[in-house]
């Protein structure tokens, strides 16, 4: 009986992930395509797909960009709509954008006196506009779920990972569970 129960664990821990990633993409591709149902399965898909590519495109031309900046001040005056917006606008940013703040993990000692570390994503090396100079801000996400915290730590108690931070970002939200790969070259501190 013990057997069959560790067959039956090994079964689950083999099948679980892939049924479970397969399932969140056909919902995802079945809520897209009832999104923008034109009839043919796929076809709501595709012409979300390019008509993506073709805003991007239209967005980056010189001559549009003043009135997004001016549409983003208009929408950025409204109340409760403007940090709805703002605050979606820097999460995309964040993960996909042309400066991402995701970028850089750390391992953040929290106290003097302690040897517990805790593994982050510096947002910002120095806090000079909050007139703490010696502070950075590092996002701590958390395992198992889509969320975590910002804490502003002194610049001191970071150490930098040369490690991919896909990876890293993997590694936390996995529990510690998933494995990191081989060391990245050396990176640069960023000017976040």
């Amino acid at each position: 009986m013990r057997i069959l129960v560790r067959y039956f664990l090994r079964g689950l821990l083999i099948l679980a992930p892939a049924a479970l990633t397969v399932y969140l993409l056909l919902s995802s591709v079945r809520w897209l395509n009832n999104t923008f149902d034109l009839g043919t399965p796929g076809l709501g898909i595709i012409v979300m797909v390019g008509l993506l590519t073709v805003v991007g495109w239209f967005g980056s031309s010189f001559g549009v960009r003043p009135l997004l900046v001016l549409a983003e001040r208009l929408v950025g005056r409204m109340p409760l709509v403007g940090i709805i917006y703002s605050s979606l606008r820097d999460l995309f940013a964040a993960f996909v954008g042309d400066n991402q703040k995701f970028s850089q993990p750390v391992l953040v000692k929290l106290t003097e006196d302690s040897e517990a570390r805790r593994i982050g994503f510096l947002t910002h090396q120095s806090l000079t506009m909050m007139a703490l100079p010696e502070m950075a801000a590092v996002y701590f996400p958390d395992s198992y779920n889509f969320s975590g915290e910002l804490m502003l730590v002194p610049r001191r108690h970071i150490t930098y990972l040369n490690l991919p931070s896909a990876q890293v970002m993997k590694f936390v939200v996995s529990g510690g569970v998933a494995t990191i790969g081989a060391p990245v070259a050396p990176a640069d501190v960023p000017n976040a």
